[in-house]
């Protein structure tokens, strides 16, 4: 099992930056690769930032440029650093663990708590 604890979310006014933390422990060699979700209200999951091996990353077109999704190796942790922050990023965020294959982004079942960060003036 791997255990995945996010934090760093809250409100911020538009245009602001939030730094989301996701630490993992347990069994990490079971995965090579996290990411960050986020998950709108009545909505499914859908893939922010992905950290793949080799130190690739992947973003989704609706945050490239303004999000960056980095790895602190010794610490086991992934960073996601949001700016420019629009009030249509308010959602819970959540850490997952999984694999790569290639470019690719396999979620394995391990998820954070969720996190909630709100945009609004």
């Amino acid at each position: 099992q791997v255990q995945l604890v996010e934090s760093g979310g809250g409100l911020v006014q538009p245009g602001g930056s939030l730094r989301l933390s996701c630490a993992a422990s347990g069994s990490i060699f079971n995965i090579n690769a996290m990411a960050w979700y986020r998950q709108f209200a009545g909505k499914q999951r859908e893939l922010v930032a992905a950290f793949i091996s080799g130190g690739r990353t992947n973003y989704a077109d609706s945050v490239k440029g303004r999000f960056t999704i980095s790895r602190d190796s010794g610490k086991n942790t992934v960073y996601l650093q949001m700016n420019s922050l629009k009030p249509e990023d308010t959602a819970v965020y959540y850490c997952n663990a999984g694999r790569s294959y290639g470019s690719d982004y396999v979620a394995l079942s391990y998820w954070g708590q969720g996190t909630q960060v709100t945009v609004s003036s």
